[in-house]
């Protein structure tokens, strides 16, 4: 057999259990020793479980917090590490493969070519160069052209397994009911609630090559709807890239989303009526500098509210996607937009009334000020972030998250519901040119 490597991932329970699956299950030569986890809360002090890493383990692998890696390289004696997780500055990913380096081991990024599954069915990829891009209306947008155009779509989203991943190997989610069944958090039913409010199933895991058989047989299509800046577990036929035009920039100074820039068929240039005008003139140079062959498309989000007359000259606490605000990097969003649009009398500051884990967010993410992220990854967050809505003395909260908060929390303040439209506002039409693509690659 030759030489084995003890190896580290380093991931923050998604990427990196796919890259498992794809590259080391089956490669004797690189023994897996750990994984360690950051960005998301509670997903550290688990195992990979055994049964998903096959026969050349003999037991579960442990997860560790990313901070003890130095330790870690040492006691596994670990000659590789291997990064595997999405939105980090590329200073940043330089800093951990310095600190990788200075413990004596390589420091080494998987390609798409080592981790993309192929697929039987045409597939159309969706991501972004940061999080919080836009991305999400774009999949639910293009999911619904495709399913009025009558075709059947396998909805396949980026992993979310925070929980039991043995139990989470394989999410078929259906219903309403099977977002309960999994135990999801409230990041999950983010994005998981808006496909099955349009009667689609929604797949997810830890088992990519059993969700992808899955779709391609329930499916005509398969739509990829990333995490993070993220690119496609599978090698898409349509790859479509969102770019934030109120953060210019980003779009070449973050991990993986270059990657998606540079290999994007159609890259959409996203929230275009907040952006100025040299904003949108740098990101289109980048784009044609980066990716000349690409179709530039340019798009902004509606913003439609319920019972908006609500918001005028209220009391407002203004929710938001948790993930957007935290490692993304945002300080507003949707609820913002729409507590000004409608007369709100003030947006309340909720540091003071935050509690627990989302008061400790605050001093971890200081750019944070009068929104509260949408954080629910257990049930002590949960009631911690339903206690710092009612402490907070809010006439009114805004509930810009992708999901319905009300739905999950027991709230005596009203709720007002804020979501989001792709909405295409320059350049040849999308879904034109997306079958155009499609059609080219099946010949």
């Amino acid at each position: 057999m030759g030489e084995t490597f003890n190896c580290l991932i380093m991931g923050a329970a998604g990427r990196d259990f796919h890259d498992f699956q794809m590259f080391f299950r089956d490669r004797p030569q690189f023994h897996v020793c750990a994984f360690t986890a950051t960005q998301i809360p509670f997903i550290e002090s688990r195992t990979f479980p055994r049964s998903l890493a096959g026969p050349n383990y003999s037991a579960d692998i442990p997860i560790f917090p990313e901070s003890q890696l130095p330790d870690l390289i040492r006691r596994f004696h670990i000659e590789f590490a291997f990064f595997a997780y999405s939105d980090i500055s590329h200073v940043d990913l330089m800093h951990k493969a310095s600190w990788v380096q200075s413990c004596g081991a390589s420091f080494v990024l998987l390609g798409p070519r080592q981790t993309q599954l192929n697929s039987q069915k045409p597939v159309i990829a969706v991501t972004a160069v940061r999080t919080g891009a836009g991305k999400s209306p774009l999949s639910q947008w293009l999911s619904r052209k495709l399913t009025d155009d009558g075709r059947h779509v396998g909805i396949i989203r980026h992993p979310m397994p925070y929980g039991d991943l043995e139990r989470q190997a394989v999410e078929r989610l259906a219903s309403f009911d099977d977002l309960q069944r999994f135990q999801c958090t409230i990041e999950e039913r983010e994005e998981y609630e808006p496909y099955l409010e349009q009667g689609l199933i929604v797949l997810a895991g830890v088992n990519y090559q059993a969700i992808l058989k899955i779709a391609e047989a329930e499916a005509d299509v398969i739509l990829w709807d990333g995490g993070n800046n993220d690119f496609s577990f599978i090698r898409p036929d349509v790859t479509i890239v969102v770019v934030d035009a109120l953060r210019p920039g980003h779009e070449i100074l973050y991990y993986p989303g270059e990657t998606n820039l540079r290999q994007a068929d159609i890259v959409v240039i996203n929230k275009v009526r907040e952006a100025s005008v040299q904003s949108l003139s740098e990101i289109r140079q980048r784009v044609q500098s980066l990716n000349p062959r690409a179709t530039v498309i340019e798009s902004d989000l509606s913003i439609a509210v319920d019972q908006p007359e609500l918001i005028t000259g209220r009391r407002v606490l203004v929710i938001e996607d948790g993930p957007t605000l935290t490692h993304g990097g945002m300080s507003y969003g949707a609820g913002t937009l729409a507590a000004r649009q409608f007369g709100a009398g003030e947006i309340i500051d909720p540091r003071s009334a935050a509690v627990g884990t989302l008061a400790e967010i605050y001093r971890q993410y200081p750019h944070l000020g009068d929104v509260v992220p949408a954080l629910g990854y257990s049930t002590k967050q949960c009631g911690e972030l339903a206690q710092t809505i009612e402490h907070s003395g809010a006439d009114l909260v805004i509930d810009a998250s992708p999901c319905r908060l009300d739905r999950i929390l027991e709230l005596k303040t009203k709720v007002v519901r804020v979501s989001c439209r792709f909405q295409q506002t320059a350049g040849i039409p999308l879904y034109e040119e997306i079958l155009q693509r499609m059609n080219r690659s099946e010949v």
